[in-house]
């Protein structure tokens, strides 16, 4: 029988040696769980719907989920070409830009040797990157996504240039001069459709807080208190230098209603006509007052610009599927 010295002084070393062993395991043994994941934006999916039109979700980690995207392009193209990102306005909820279901772009862009990206999902959000995270729409960031995430993505799959401009209606108007001077290397062109870009002042900033409440958000969540800094880093018309050079239109109608709004298919869910006519006057009217205030703004600062203002037209489809062509001259310039 073994001393109890003996057996104290091996348990001892047998320990030693199995602490080693863990400690060499520890070290040197591989973990397949351990490797860190990308965290860089991928299109993870596609889906060929036409000649003329592919549908791609891209995992976007500044959004954190996949968005889905349509991309436009071209019936007859010729080598690389540049891309036309186009943005809807407030309200739109479905998973199909506005502009492909009611805007006509589709058609209009089948022979223009560009490709067009129409992101869906932006209801509400200014597309732009929220400060705080709102109860009803999250904590969007859609100008990192769409500003730095998506343009390589979209070049190397749909052989773009690098070239951009980008075009919105109404809330995606504000939101085209937004990107455009917080980004200028970016984009060439860029065009406001019925919106209001610039968004500092009491009239102003009650403007985008009423569209942002439409769809139940709170700008506060968006861009901070009323008058705060936020604000003022995403009003075009207090960093005027960021766009000059660029292609630049501004549209609006008056709010007056015209033959258009009268022959305008009203769905039952949308309320009664005379109700619904008067909303979309009232809509257009302020982004009127609000364009043109941004107009005399670039005027006053030698900032060249071209403008499609109307004197009859309302806040409708009807009149911005008619804006795309008065546009096209101004913004395909610079493509």
């Amino acid at each position: 029988m073994l001393g109890s010295e003996h057996v104290s002084r091996r348990l001892r070393v047998v320990g030693a040696v199995l602490a080693a062993s863990a400690l060499v395991g520890a070290v040197t043994a591989p973990s397949v769980d351990a490797a860190p994941r990308k965290n860089v934006a991928e299109i993870s999916s596609s889906k060929t719907l036409g000649p003329l039109r592919t549908d791609i979700w891209v995992n976007s980690p500044a959004m954190g989920e996949r968005v889905k995207l349509s991309v436009l392009t071209p019936q007859y193209s010729s080598g690389p070409r540049s891309t036309v990102y186009l943005l809807d306005g407030a309200g739109a909820d479905g998973d199909v830009s506005d502009w492909i279901t009611k805007g006509s772009a589709g058609r209009f862009f089948a022979n223009k040797n560009v490709n067009v990206v129409l992101p869906t999902g932006g209801k509400g959000s200014f597309y732009t990157d929220w400060t705080r995270r709102d109860p009803k729409l999250g904590k969007p960031m859609w100008e990192t996504f769409l500003a730095k995430e998506l343009p390589p993505l979209i070049d190397k799959r749909f052989n773009g240039t690098g070239r951009n401009a980008v075009i919105g209606l109404s809330m995606g108007g504000q939101a085209a001069f937004a990107l455009a001077m917080r980004h200028p290397s970016l984009y060439t062109g860029l065009a406001s459709l019925s919106g209001c870009p610039p968004v500092s002042g009491p009239v102003n900033e009650a403007y985008v807080r009423t569209t942002v409440g439409r769809d139940g958000g709170d700008a506060t969540n968006m861009w901070g208190p009323f008058g705060s800094a936020g604000w003022k880093a995403h009003d075009p018309s207090l960093h005027l230098d960021k766009l000059r050079g660029k292609n630049i239109f501004l549209a609006a109608g008056s709010g007056a209603v015209g033959p258009l709004d009268l022959q305008r298919r009203i769905e039952p869910k949308e309320g009664p006509r005379d109700v619904v006519t008067a909303s979309s006057s009232a809509l257009e009217l302020g982004a009127y007052r609000c364009s043109l205030e941004f107009a005399v703004t670039l005027r006053a600062n030698n900032v060249p610009y071209s403008d499609g203002f109307r004197l009859i037209g309302t806040h409708t489809w009807a009149y911005w599927e008619r804006d795309l062509p008065v546009l096209w001259p101004v913004i395909s310039r610079g493509l």
